[in-house]
Protein backbone atom coordinates (compact mmCIF):
# COMPACT_ATOMS: atom_id res chain seq x y z
CA UNK A 1 0.00 0.00 0.00
CA UNK A 2 2.77 2.41 0.95
CA UNK A 3 4.65 1.67 -2.25
CA UNK A 4 1.49 2.18 -4.31
CA UNK A 5 0.74 5.55 -2.70
CA UNK A 6 4.36 6.59 -3.09
CA UNK A 7 4.33 5.67 -6.78
CA UNK A 8 1.10 7.60 -7.34
CA UNK A 9 2.53 10.64 -5.56
CA UNK A 10 5.74 10.55 -7.59
CA UNK A 11 3.81 10.09 -10.83
CA UNK A 12 1.51 13.01 -10.03
CA UNK A 13 4.43 15.21 -9.06
CA UNK A 14 6.31 14.29 -12.20
CA UNK A 15 3.23 15.03 -14.34
CA UNK A 16 2.75 18.38 -12.61
CA UNK A 17 6.39 19.28 -13.16
CA UNK A 18 6.08 18.36 -16.81
CA UNK A 19 3.08 20.67 -17.15
CA UNK A 20 4.95 23.50 -15.48
CA UNK A 21 7.85 23.07 -17.87
CA UNK A 22 5.59 23.03 -20.94
CA UNK A 23 5.68 26.52 -22.49
CA UNK A 24 2.35 28.34 -22.73
CA UNK A 25 1.02 28.70 -26.23
CA UNK A 26 2.29 31.94 -27.70
CA UNK A 27 -0.27 34.60 -28.53
CA UNK A 28 -0.84 35.23 -32.21
CA UNK A 29 1.08 38.21 -33.56
CA UNK A 30 -0.88 40.96 -35.31
CA UNK A 31 0.44 44.18 -36.81
CA UNK A 32 -1.87 47.20 -36.88
CA UNK A 33 -0.81 50.31 -38.77
CA UNK A 34 -2.29 53.57 -37.45
CA UNK A 35 -3.46 56.36 -39.73
CA UNK A 36 -1.33 58.99 -37.95
CA UNK A 37 0.89 59.34 -34.89
CA UNK A 38 -0.69 58.06 -31.68
CA UNK A 39 -3.41 60.39 -30.37
CA UNK A 40 -6.73 60.12 -28.47
CA UNK A 41 -8.48 58.88 -31.64
CA UNK A 42 -6.63 55.62 -30.99
CA UNK A 43 -7.70 55.24 -27.36
CA UNK A 44 -9.42 51.83 -27.72
CA UNK A 45 -6.34 50.39 -29.43
CA UNK A 46 -3.89 51.72 -26.86
CA UNK A 47 -6.07 50.62 -23.95
CA UNK A 48 -6.60 47.18 -25.48
CA UNK A 49 -2.84 46.74 -25.58
CA UNK A 50 -1.96 48.29 -22.22
CA UNK A 51 -4.82 46.78 -20.20
CA UNK A 52 -4.42 43.28 -21.59
CA UNK A 53 -7.59 43.05 -23.68
CA UNK A 54 -5.61 41.88 -26.70
CA UNK A 55 -3.76 39.36 -24.54
CA UNK A 56 -7.08 38.06 -23.19
CA UNK A 57 -8.01 37.23 -26.79
CA UNK A 58 -4.65 35.49 -27.40
CA UNK A 59 -3.25 38.33 -29.49
CA UNK A 60 0.14 40.03 -29.39
CA UNK A 61 -0.55 43.29 -31.22
CA UNK A 62 2.00 45.78 -32.50
CA UNK A 63 0.62 49.29 -33.02
CA UNK A 64 2.73 51.11 -35.59
CA UNK A 65 2.52 54.83 -36.40
CA UNK A 66 3.27 55.44 -40.09
CA UNK A 67 6.06 57.60 -41.46
CA UNK A 68 3.73 58.32 -44.39
CA UNK A 69 0.02 58.59 -43.42
CA UNK A 70 -1.04 57.49 -46.91
CA UNK A 71 0.96 54.26 -46.76
CA UNK A 72 -0.87 51.95 -44.27
CA UNK A 73 -3.71 50.74 -46.56
CA UNK A 74 -1.25 50.04 -49.37
CA UNK A 75 1.04 48.13 -47.01
CA UNK A 76 -1.87 45.96 -45.90
CA UNK A 77 -2.85 45.42 -49.53
CA UNK A 78 0.72 44.31 -50.19
CA UNK A 79 0.61 41.84 -47.29
CA UNK A 80 3.16 43.75 -45.19
CA UNK A 81 0.76 44.30 -42.25
CA UNK A 82 -2.46 42.75 -41.05
CA UNK A 83 -4.76 45.70 -40.35
CA UNK A 84 -4.69 49.42 -41.08
CA UNK A 85 -6.64 52.25 -39.50
CA UNK A 86 -8.14 54.17 -42.41
CA UNK A 87 -11.22 56.22 -43.33
CA UNK A 88 -14.59 55.23 -44.73
CA UNK A 89 -14.23 57.54 -47.76
CA UNK A 90 -10.82 56.01 -48.45
CA UNK A 91 -12.12 52.44 -48.78
CA UNK A 92 -14.13 53.46 -51.86
CA UNK A 93 -11.04 55.03 -53.40
CA UNK A 94 -8.97 51.93 -52.61
CA UNK A 95 -11.49 49.57 -54.18
CA UNK A 96 -11.81 51.92 -57.17
CA UNK A 97 -8.02 51.68 -57.62
CA UNK A 98 -8.21 47.89 -57.51
CA UNK A 99 -6.53 47.46 -54.13
CA UNK A 100 -7.59 44.21 -52.41
CA UNK A 101 -8.91 45.86 -49.25
CA UNK A 102 -12.11 45.62 -47.22
CA UNK A 103 -13.51 47.31 -44.14
CA UNK A 104 -13.71 44.90 -41.19
CA UNK A 105 -14.74 47.25 -38.39
CA UNK A 106 -15.20 50.81 -37.16
CA UNK A 107 -13.10 52.82 -34.72
CA UNK A 108 -14.79 56.25 -34.88
CA UNK A 109 -18.40 56.00 -36.03
CA UNK A 110 -19.22 59.64 -36.77
CA UNK A 111 -17.46 62.32 -38.79
CA UNK A 112 -14.75 64.32 -37.04
CA UNK A 113 -13.90 66.52 -39.99
CA UNK A 114 -15.54 69.95 -40.13
CA UNK A 115 -15.53 73.36 -41.76
CA UNK A 116 -14.03 75.77 -39.22
CA UNK A 117 -13.88 79.57 -39.07
CA UNK A 118 -12.97 82.08 -36.36
CA UNK A 119 -15.85 83.05 -34.11
CA UNK A 120 -14.89 86.73 -34.13
CA UNK A 121 -14.41 86.76 -37.91
CA UNK A 122 -16.81 87.54 -40.77
CA UNK A 123 -18.07 83.96 -41.23
CA UNK A 124 -21.26 83.57 -39.19
CA UNK A 125 -22.86 81.09 -41.57
CA UNK A 126 -21.74 79.06 -44.56
CA UNK A 127 -23.42 81.59 -46.85
CA UNK A 128 -20.92 84.19 -45.60
CA UNK A 129 -18.15 82.33 -47.42
CA UNK A 130 -19.13 83.90 -50.75
CA UNK A 131 -16.05 85.65 -52.11
CA UNK A 132 -13.88 84.32 -49.29
CA UNK A 133 -10.94 81.89 -49.07
CA UNK A 134 -11.00 78.36 -47.68
CA UNK A 135 -7.89 76.43 -46.74
CA UNK A 136 -7.64 72.69 -47.34
CA UNK A 137 -5.12 69.86 -46.98
CA UNK A 138 -6.21 67.10 -49.35
CA UNK A 139 -7.94 67.70 -52.67
CA UNK A 140 -10.77 65.48 -53.80
CA UNK A 141 -12.85 64.52 -50.79
CA UNK A 142 -12.52 67.92 -49.13
CA UNK A 143 -13.64 69.59 -52.37
CA UNK A 144 -16.70 67.33 -52.38
CA UNK A 145 -17.51 68.02 -48.72
CA UNK A 146 -17.15 71.77 -49.10
CA UNK A 147 -18.99 71.84 -52.41
CA UNK A 148 -21.96 70.02 -50.89
CA UNK A 149 -22.03 72.34 -47.88
CA UNK A 150 -21.88 75.40 -50.12
CA UNK A 151 -24.73 74.07 -52.26
CA UNK A 152 -26.77 73.50 -49.12
CA UNK A 153 -26.24 77.19 -48.30
CA UNK A 154 -27.23 78.35 -51.78
CA UNK A 155 -23.68 78.93 -53.05
CA UNK A 156 -21.52 77.37 -55.76
CA UNK A 157 -17.99 75.98 -55.38
CA UNK A 158 -16.82 78.80 -57.64
CA UNK A 159 -18.04 81.31 -55.03
CA UNK A 160 -14.97 80.58 -52.87
CA UNK A 161 -11.24 80.42 -53.49
CA UNK A 162 -9.55 77.22 -52.33
CA UNK A 163 -6.01 77.50 -50.95
CA UNK A 164 -3.80 74.49 -50.17
CA UNK A 165 -2.32 75.06 -46.71
CA UNK A 166 -1.05 71.47 -46.43
CA UNK A 167 -1.72 70.26 -42.89
CA UNK A 168 -1.31 73.67 -41.23
CA UNK A 169 -5.06 74.27 -41.00
CA UNK A 170 -5.26 75.97 -37.61
CA UNK A 171 -2.13 78.13 -38.08
CA UNK A 172 -3.38 79.34 -41.47
CA UNK A 173 -6.77 80.25 -40.00
CA UNK A 174 -5.41 81.95 -36.89
CA UNK A 175 -2.85 83.89 -38.95
CA UNK A 176 -5.62 85.20 -41.23
CA UNK A 177 -4.24 83.55 -44.35
CA UNK A 178 -7.69 82.07 -45.04
CA UNK A 179 -11.22 82.82 -43.88
CA UNK A 180 -12.08 79.19 -43.08
CA UNK A 181 -10.63 75.71 -43.35
CA UNK A 182 -12.18 72.44 -44.45
CA UNK A 183 -10.94 69.14 -43.05
CA UNK A 184 -10.24 70.37 -39.54
CA UNK A 185 -10.95 67.80 -36.84
CA UNK A 186 -13.61 69.11 -34.46
CA UNK A 187 -12.04 67.24 -31.55
CA UNK A 188 -8.58 68.78 -32.09
CA UNK A 189 -8.49 71.97 -34.14
CA UNK A 190 -11.10 73.82 -32.09
CA UNK A 191 -8.98 73.31 -28.97
CA UNK A 192 -5.77 74.11 -30.82
CA UNK A 193 -7.28 77.40 -31.98
CA UNK A 194 -8.35 78.19 -28.42
CA UNK A 195 -4.84 77.52 -27.13
CA UNK A 196 -3.58 80.03 -29.67
CA UNK A 197 -5.80 82.73 -28.18
CA UNK A 198 -8.74 82.54 -30.57
CA UNK A 199 -12.09 80.77 -30.64
CA UNK A 200 -13.33 78.73 -33.54
CA UNK A 201 -16.79 77.87 -34.80
CA UNK A 202 -17.47 74.59 -36.60
CA UNK A 203 -19.96 73.74 -39.32
CA UNK A 204 -20.58 70.00 -39.56
CA UNK A 205 -20.80 68.34 -43.00
CA UNK A 206 -23.47 65.87 -41.87
CA UNK A 207 -25.74 68.81 -40.99
CA UNK A 208 -25.28 70.44 -44.39
CA UNK A 209 -26.07 67.86 -47.05
CA UNK A 210 -23.22 65.36 -46.68
CA UNK A 211 -24.28 61.76 -45.87
CA UNK A 212 -23.02 60.72 -42.45
CA UNK A 213 -19.97 58.46 -42.51
CA UNK A 214 -17.54 56.63 -40.25
CA UNK A 215 -14.45 58.75 -39.70
CA UNK A 216 -12.03 55.92 -38.85
CA UNK A 217 -12.32 52.26 -39.80
CA UNK A 218 -10.21 49.11 -39.77
CA UNK A 219 -9.26 47.60 -43.13
CA UNK A 220 -7.69 44.25 -43.98
CA UNK A 221 -6.71 42.33 -47.10
CA UNK A 222 -9.89 41.04 -48.73
CA UNK A 223 -8.33 37.60 -49.27
CA UNK A 224 -7.56 37.19 -45.57
CA UNK A 225 -10.99 37.86 -44.06
CA UNK A 226 -11.27 34.27 -42.82
CA UNK A 227 -8.25 34.81 -40.55
CA UNK A 228 -9.63 34.11 -37.04
CA UNK A 229 -7.39 36.80 -35.58
CA UNK A 230 -9.58 39.48 -37.12
CA UNK A 231 -12.70 38.60 -35.13
CA UNK A 232 -10.64 38.31 -31.95
CA UNK A 233 -9.10 41.70 -32.66
CA UNK A 234 -12.53 43.32 -32.97
CA UNK A 235 -13.74 41.59 -29.80
CA UNK A 236 -10.74 42.92 -27.88
CA UNK A 237 -11.23 46.44 -29.24
CA UNK A 238 -14.89 46.33 -28.21
CA UNK A 239 -13.93 45.29 -24.68
CA UNK A 240 -11.40 48.12 -24.54
CA UNK A 241 -13.91 50.67 -25.87
CA UNK A 242 -16.42 49.77 -23.17
CA UNK A 243 -13.68 50.16 -20.57
CA UNK A 244 -12.73 53.59 -21.94
CA UNK A 245 -16.36 54.75 -21.89
CA UNK A 246 -17.03 53.39 -18.41
CA UNK A 247 -13.74 54.52 -16.88
CA UNK A 248 -12.54 57.55 -18.89
CA UNK A 249 -10.25 58.97 -16.20
CA UNK A 250 -8.60 55.65 -15.43
CA UNK A 251 -8.24 54.97 -19.15
CA UNK A 252 -6.65 58.39 -19.67
CA UNK A 253 -4.08 57.61 -16.96
CA UNK A 254 -3.20 54.37 -18.76
CA UNK A 255 -3.05 56.16 -22.11
CA UNK A 256 -0.61 58.86 -20.99
CA UNK A 257 1.52 56.42 -19.02
CA UNK A 258 2.11 54.67 -22.33
CA UNK A 259 2.47 58.01 -24.19
CA UNK A 260 3.77 60.59 -21.68
CA UNK A 261 4.45 63.22 -24.35
CA UNK A 262 0.69 63.48 -24.93
CA UNK A 263 -0.04 64.60 -21.38
CA UNK A 264 -0.94 68.19 -22.26
CA UNK A 265 -4.02 70.37 -22.45
CA UNK A 266 -4.63 69.75 -26.16
CA UNK A 267 -4.72 65.98 -25.79
CA UNK A 268 -6.56 66.02 -22.46
CA UNK A 269 -9.34 68.04 -24.06
CA UNK A 270 -9.28 65.95 -27.24
CA UNK A 271 -9.65 62.82 -25.10
CA UNK A 272 -12.90 64.12 -23.61
CA UNK A 273 -14.17 65.40 -26.96
CA UNK A 274 -13.48 62.09 -28.73
CA UNK A 275 -15.08 59.62 -26.31
CA UNK A 276 -18.62 59.98 -27.65
CA UNK A 277 -17.48 59.30 -31.20
CA UNK A 278 -16.06 55.80 -30.64
CA UNK A 279 -18.01 52.90 -32.08
CA UNK A 280 -19.57 50.90 -29.23
CA UNK A 281 -19.77 47.84 -31.50
CA UNK A 282 -16.74 47.93 -33.84
CA UNK A 283 -17.84 44.91 -35.86
CA UNK A 284 -21.34 46.26 -36.54
CA UNK A 285 -22.08 47.56 -40.03
CA UNK A 286 -24.72 50.02 -41.24
CA UNK A 287 -25.08 48.93 -44.86
CA UNK A 288 -27.36 51.86 -45.70
CA UNK A 289 -24.71 54.31 -44.55
CA UNK A 290 -22.09 52.67 -46.74
CA UNK A 291 -24.39 52.58 -49.76
CA UNK A 292 -25.34 56.26 -49.40
CA UNK A 293 -21.76 57.42 -49.11
CA UNK A 294 -20.69 55.32 -52.07
CA UNK A 295 -23.32 57.15 -54.13
CA UNK A 296 -22.01 60.46 -52.78
CA UNK A 297 -18.50 59.56 -53.92
CA UNK A 298 -19.80 58.57 -57.36
CA UNK A 299 -21.90 61.74 -57.70
CA UNK A 300 -18.79 63.84 -57.07
CA UNK A 301 -16.65 61.95 -59.55
CA UNK A 302 -14.39 60.44 -56.91
CA UNK A 303 -15.09 56.84 -57.97
CA UNK A 304 -16.11 55.34 -61.30
CA UNK A 305 -19.04 53.25 -60.12
CA UNK A 306 -20.93 52.20 -57.03
CA UNK A 307 -20.08 48.65 -56.02
CA UNK A 308 -22.31 46.47 -53.81
CA UNK A 309 -21.72 47.22 -50.13
CA UNK A 310 -20.31 43.72 -49.67
CA UNK A 311 -17.44 44.73 -51.95
CA UNK A 312 -16.37 47.49 -49.57
CA UNK A 313 -17.48 45.97 -46.28
CA UNK A 314 -18.09 42.22 -46.41
CA UNK A 315 -19.14 40.27 -43.36
CA UNK A 316 -16.35 38.30 -41.73
CA UNK A 317 -16.89 34.54 -42.18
Amino acid sequence: MFKTKTFKFIAAATFGLALSLTPAAAADKLTVLLDWYVNPDHAPLVIAKEKGFFEAHDLDVDLVAPADPSAPPRLVAAGQADIAVSYQPSIYLSVNEGLPLARIGTLVSTPLTALVALKDGPIKSIADLKGKTVGYSVAGLEDALLGTMLTDAGLKPSDVTMINVNFALSPALVAGKVDAVIGAYRNFELTQIKLEGKEGVAFFPEEHGVPIFDELIYVAHKDKLADPRLKRFLAAVEDATIYVLNHPDEAWAVFVKANPKLDDELNRTAWKDTLRHFSHAPAALDTGRYARFAQFMKDHGLIDKVEPVATYAPALP
